[in-house]
């Protein structure tokens, strides 16, 4: 995966936007105006992004995968894992933690933004 793959793969999700509200080299993705991803700019060896995720998967996630998901970077490491890319996860399952942190995001939307967001699609 490269970062142009999950750009895209963020901005397909419904209500998505991306911003640089930390500095131009700080990319945020977010759903009405929440964050769901956040992947720096200025990396050249390898990809990592942050995402949110349930306590309970989070943890699981970090003991399965040791080399590849770490407690989030500068973020929440209770709610935020960082997912290195091109390591023991398939692309598929790298975008299936951008979809669990997209809906995790969306879920916790006043129901009101929520229908407001999928009456647009």
């Amino acid at each position: 995966m490269h970062i142009e793959e999950l750009r895209e793969y963020c901005l397909s999700q419904q209500g998505a936007s991306e911003e640089l509200p930390f500095g131009p080299q700080t990319l945020v993705f977010k759903v009405a105006g929440k964050v769901f991803l956040l992947v720096g700019l200025d990396q050249v060896d390898q990809l990592s992004f942050n995402v949110k995720c349930d306590p309970e998967y989070a943890v699981e996630l970090r003991e399965c995968y040791d080399n590849t998901v770490f407690p989030g970077y500068h973020m929440n490491k209770k709610h935020w894992n960082t997912v290195y890319a091109n390591r023991e996860l398939s692309d598929a399952v790298l975008f299936e933690l951008v979809d669990h942190s997209y809906q995790l995001v969306f879920d916790s939307l006043p129901k009101k933004v929520r229908e407001e967001i999928e009456s647009v699609s």
